[in-house]
């Protein structure tokens, strides 16, 4: 009715287990501990968020390319006449947030801070969320 303990040099499952302690994987994350700990959930969807705004991003990239040739090509056949410069200023006057005719570094910080307040409403720990979605952007 009794069971002799283990015997720590016979025991398969012991030897596995002190094995596992080794293990590659095992010793990046210990050695990974003090940066794993200090992800947050607003940078693991700031990261997650960053990489799809550049998917769709480029998808976006290239349908407005697409469409581009597409009139270029009719204007350069003579099916069509495009004013250019109007579609530069109508463009502009629609993306211009501070109403100086142009796009500046204050307009693309004026839309990070309404894209941000967007996707960080209510969102726990959201203090990481621009290092994740900067890091999401550049590495994804």
């Amino acid at each position: 009715p009794f069971h002799k303990p283990p015997n720590p040099t016979n025991n398969r499952a012991f030897n596995l287990y002190n094995m596992s302690k080794e293990d590659p994987l095992s010793q990046i994350l210990d050695k990974a501990k003090p940066h794993i700990s200090t992800l947050t959930f607003g940078s693991v969807v700031g990261y997650c968020s960053g990489a799809a705004a550049k998917k769709v991003g480029k998808a976006v990239a290239v349908l407005a390319g697409i469409c581009f040739i597409a009139v270029q090509s009719a204007v350069y056949s003579g099916y069509v006449a495009v004013d250019w410069n109007k579609v530069k200023d109508d463009a502009i006057a629609k993306v211009d947030t501070d109403g100086d005719g142009e796009m500046t570094l204050k307009d693309f910080k004026n839309y990070w801070k309404k894209v941000k307040a967007i996707l960080t409403k209510n969102i726990p720990s959201a203090g990481g969320f621009s290092l994740g979605f900067m890091y999401g952007l550049k590495y994804n």
